[in-house]
C-alpha cells in the first residue's frame, strides 16, 4: 500500500516549511529512515528521512516550495501500484499521467537509477539558488571564497567540503583582505593580475580591477533576496512580541573588575569559561531569587518556572537563532560552558533539534564581541525579559574621591511589564551587579 509522505512539524512555532531539495527522485527506490529530501524551517536547513521503503512514485510538491506542514508532499509505493485516489486527495491528480498505469510499463527501478546517475548536471542558474552543506559554507566563509562559484561533487550538484578545499587549492593566491573585498563585490580572483610577491593579489590589485564596474556605479540597481524562511520568521516574531507585550527597559553599568579576575584564577586551573558563561551563572542564580523575572504569561494564568533554562542568542548565516541550555541553574561553570558550547556549535552548522531551541525560560544575548557599548533587544516569546549585553571598557570612575580605571560593561534588561514591575526590574538587576561584584558567591 503506497504511504503519503508529509511535511513533519519542527518546532512548536513552525506552521509551514521549504523543500530546499530532493535527495531522492521519481523512480528511486528509497530506503526506510534514509534521507529523503531537505527542507527549511523557521531556524535551520534539515535532511528528512523517508517513512517507509519502496519507490518513489510522485513527488508533488517541488524543490523552492513553501508547504504548510502536515500536507502530502509526495508518495511512496511500489511500481504500478493506483494512486490515483491519494493524489486526487492532494488536488494532483490532474497533473499526473502514470497514477494509474499498470506494473508492466513502469519503468524499473534500476533502470530509473541507471538514468538520473547519467543524466547530464543541470546547468547552475544565473543569480540562482547555491546548493551547499553547512561544513561547506563555513570553510568558504573562513577562506573568503565564494561557494556560488563553484562546481559541487554532491548529489545533484551539491557543494560540499571537498569541493571547497579543492577550489582554494587552485584559486589564485591573494592576501585575505584582497580575498575579502573580491568576494563581498563578486570580483574573480582568476581575472586580476597580482602585484605582489611571487604574484600574489593584493587589496590594490582588487580596487583596480573594480574600476570599471564603479565607474558604471550609476546604472546599478541592485537585486531582490525573497523575504521568507529564517528572515521572514524573525520578522514576524519580532514585531508579534513587540505589538502583544508592555516591553520597557532598565539599563545598569557594572563593573567586571572580579569576574575578570575570576576567569583568570580558571583559567590557570585548566579550566576554559567565558565571560558570557559566567555571566549565564549570575543571571540564573538571580532569577531563582526573583522568580517573576523567570515567569510567562499563559492562556490559563502566569507560569511560575522553578528552573533556568537559558536561552542564547547566535547569530548564523541566514538569520538569528537561540539554542537553550537547559538546567543551567544546576550546573557548576564548567559543565555550563561544555553544555553551551555545544549548543553554540550545534547553532552555527545547522545541526539544532527542535528540542534544542525550545522551552527557554530568560534570554542573554552578547554584541560585545562587536564592539557594541549598549543596545535595547527584543523579548523572545513567551519568556519575559532578555539581558543585552555590551563591551568591556576601560573607563574612569570615582571611587570615594579617586578617580581610577575600571573595566565597566552595560547591561540593559527589556521585560514585560504586564508581568514585571518596574521596581522588580530593578532590583533583579541590582542583585546582578552584586554578584558581578562578588562572584565567588557562584562557587
Amino acid at each position: 500500500m503506497a504511504t503519503k509522505v508529509i511535511l513533519p512539524k519542527q518546532g512548536l512555532q513552525m506552521t509551514e516549511g521549504t523543500i530546499t531539495k530532493w535527495i531522492r527522485h521519481e523512480g528511486e527506490t528509497v530506503e526506510l529512515d534514509k534521507p529523503l529530501f531537505e527542507m527549511e524551517t523557521d531556524k535551520l536547513t534539515i535532511e528528512i528521512d523517508a517513512p517507509a521503503a519502496g519507490t518513489l512514485l510522485k513527488i508533488i510538491k517541488g524543490e523552492g516550495e513553501v508547504v504548510p506542514i502536515t500536507e502530502m508532499i509526495a508518495v511512496i509505493g511500489t511500481p504500478g501500484e493506483d494512486i490515483s485516489s491519494l493524489l486526487a486527495d492532494s488536488g494532483d491528480a490532474a497533473n499526473n499521467t502514470s497514477a494509474s498505469a499498470p506494473a508492466a510499463s513502469a519503468v524499473p527501478v534500476a533502470q530509473a537509477a541507471d538514468a538520473a546517475t547519467e543524466a547530464p548536471k543541470a546547468a547552475k542558474a544565473p543569480g540562482g539558488r547555491v546548493f551547499a552543506t553547512p561544513r561547506a559554507k563555513m570553510v568558504a566563509q573562513d577562506k573568503g571564497l565564494d561557494v556560488s562559484t563553484m562546481e559541487g561533487s554532491g548529489p545533484d550538484g551539491l557543494v560540499i567540503e571537498r569541493d571547497v578545499l579543492q577550489y582554494a587549492a587552485s584559486a589564485p593566491k591573494a592576501t585575505p583582505l584582497a580575498a575579502k573585498i573580491a568576494q563581498q563585490n563578486g570580483v574573480d580572483l582568476g581575472d586580476v593580475a597580482g602585484t605582489g610577491a611571487r604574484g600574489k593579489i593584493m587589496k590594490g590589485d582588487v580596487l583596480s580591477a573594480m574600476q570599471p564596474a564603479m565607474a558604471g556605479a550609476s546604472q546599478r540597481v541592485g537585486k531582490v533576496v525573497p523575504f521568507a524562511g529564517m528572515r521572514k520568521v524573525i520578522s514576524n516574531r519580532m514585531m508579534k512580541s513587540l505589538h502583544e507585550t508592555a516591553q520597557a527597559n532598565h539599563r545598569m553599568k557594572v563593573d567586571m573588575t572580579e569576574v575578570i579576575a575570576l576567569r583568570e584564577k580558571l583559567k590557570s586551573d585548566g579550566e576554559k569559561v567565558s565571560f558570557n558563561d559566567i555571566l549565564i551563572k549570575i543571571a540564573a542564580k538571580a532569577l531563582l531569587e526573583f522568580p517573576m523575572v523567570n515567569a510567562s504569561l499563559r492562556d490559563e494564568g502566569i507560569l511560575m518556572q522553578d528552573y533556568v533554562n537559558m536561552g542564547i542568542a547566535v547569530a548564523v548565516e541566514n538569520g538569528l537563532i537561540v539554542p537553550v541550555v537547559r538546567d543551567v541553574d544546576l550546573m557548576t561553570l564548567g559543565q555550563l560552558s561544555e553544555a553551551s558550547a555545544a549548543q553554540i556549535e550545534k547553532a552555527k552548522t545547522g545541526k539544532l533539534a527542535p528540542n534544542d531551541y525550545t522551552g527557554g525560560t530568560f534570554t542573554i544575548t552578547n554584541l560585545g564581541m562587536f564592539d557594541v557599548d549598549e543596545f535595547t533587544a527584543i523579548i523572545n516569546p513567551p519568556e519575559s525579559a532578555i539581558l543585552a549585553v555590551g563591551k568591556i571598557a576601560k573607563t574612569p570612575v570615582v571611587i570615594g574621591d579617586s578617580i581610577v580605571i575600571r573595566p565597566i560593561m552595560t547591561l540593559s534588561l527589556t521585560y514585560d511589564h504586564r508581568l514585571i514591575d518596574g521596581s522588580v526590574a530593578a532590583q533583579f538587576l541590582q542583585r546582578v551587579k552584586q554578584i558581578i561584584s562578588d562572584p565567588y558567591l557562584l562557587l
